[in-house]
């Protein structure tokens, strides 16, 4: 995979955790604000909404580019690592308990991930 390609890619979790943490302070913010069918239109006024909107905007563009160069084979299991950032930044922005199987199982999504890219590595020499 070209270096273009391999950072062109990185960008897509990365996008997804950041509009995943927006969503969630907007989430937040909506519930704290507003009760019953109100919260709904707060969600749609907050800004943490807007930027989550603009991520997903910015990921769509990306992930279009990274299709057009891979093999859907390898570019959607590569967006797995998603869940693990996610998972990981909601330990450290939101202080959300981090357990020991949640750890494996992130370990075993990493392993995947390498697994991928080196075979489709080795398949390029």
């Amino acid at each position: 995979m070209p270096r273009w390609l391999w950072t062109t890619w990185l960008a897509i979790p990365v996008l997804n955790t950041l509009q995943q943490l927006f969503l969630k302070l907007g989430a937040s913010d909506a519930a704290s604000s507003a009760v019953g069918s109100g919260w709904f239109g707060s969600l749609l006024a907050s800004p943490w909404f807007a930027a989550a909107v603009v991520a997903e905007i910015i990921c769509f563009v990306v992930w279009m580019t990274v299709l057009a160069e891979l093999d859907l084979s390898l570019a959607f299991p590569l967006s797995a690592a998603s869940y693990v950032l996610v998972m990981l930044m909601a330990w450290i922005v939101f202080g959300e308990p981090l357990k020991a199987k949640e750890i494996i199982g992130s370990l075993v999504i990493l392993g995947g991930i390498w697994c991928l890219v080196t075979a489709a590595a080795a398949d390029e020499t």
